[in-house]
């Protein structure tokens, strides 16, 4: 009796779920999609209808008389720049509000109590991140290619820099809900760094009309190579090369992934 209770006192801590926790990792993404599907009139038919009204916005107050812009029309390269904004403030909203909900509900202990790591948790809600940005991709990407006829020359290219755009996004609404203690402060993030930086980064418009300085600023603006790198899967034009956007994009993935890795092995401004 004295040796049974010594093992199981030795076994305490232990994982019994081999190297990864699969079904664990499998449960908390399946949490984060189905947390998004729930309401899916507000989180994928929401960004489609935003994404129309901007390119009838534009269509009405530019109209026709437009030239066009790299070689192609106006309305075709607006498209990926409105797909790729879209995403990526999607990516960003499901992770920093899932986070954000839990810290301000008092409930993220119950996600940091199951026998998950550190990198099992990234893993499950970046997934969730990247589902939510691709579906709205998938969704506007039918819709424009339908509508204006919007073209998509490279599709490796443009699922490759949505996939990681979403992946970057997400992993900083981690670090954003991870600082932030309440909504307000959450949408103070969302509204006075996400959003300038995805409008100020060739969205409406190519970086070349832009004045020297901010041309040497949008370079350093990671958003700008995501949008820069759909487009060019989209239309087959780019202001800079698609494998530089990589580069960069992988690179800032990349690290602000390890710090949100390490925040939550130490449990940083989530545990008491």
């Amino acid at each position: 009796m004295h040796d049974s209770k010594a093992e199981m006192a030795n076994d305490m801590g232990v994982r019994r779920f081999g190297a990864v926790n699969w079904l664990g990792t499998w449960t908390l993404a399946r949490r984060e999609v189905l947390r998004f599907m729930n309401v899916w009139s507000q989180t994928i038919m929401g960004p489609l209808v935003n994404a129309g009204l901007f390119l009838l916005i534009f269509t009405i107050a530019i109209g026709p008389q437009r030239g066009d812009v790299m070689g192609v029309p106006f309305m075709e390269f607006l498209a990926p720049g409105i797909l790729t904004m879209t995403v990526i403030q999607n990516a960003f909203a499901n992770t920093s509000s899932s986070i954000a909900s839990a810290k301000v509900g008092g409930n993220i202990v119950d996600t940091l109590m199951p026998p998950l790591s550190a990198l099992e948790l990234l893993v499950g809600y970046i997934a969730g991140a990247v589902a939510r940005g691709m579906i709205v991709a998938v969704v506007i990407t039918i819709g424009a290619v339908w509508l204006i006829g919007m073209p998509v020359a490279h599709p490796a290219w443009a699922l490759t820099f949505v996939v990681l755009g979403s992946i970057l996004m997400g992993a900083l609404g981690m670090v954003a809900a991870v600082f932030a203690n309440k909504f307000d402060q959450l949408s103070a993030i969302t509204n006075f760094l996400v959003t300038p930086l995805a409008f100020l980064s060739g969205t409406f418009y190519s970086i070349e009309a832009l004045p020297p300085l901010l041309q040497t600023l949008c370079h350093w603006n990671p958003f700008f190579y995501i949008i820069d790198g759909v487009r060019f899967g989209t239309i087959g034009i780019s202001d800079s090369n698609p494998w530089l956007g990589l580069a960069v994009v992988l690179g800032c993935s990349a690290v602000i992934l390890s710090v949100v890795w390490y925040w939550l092995k130490i449990g940083y401004r989530l545990k008491a």
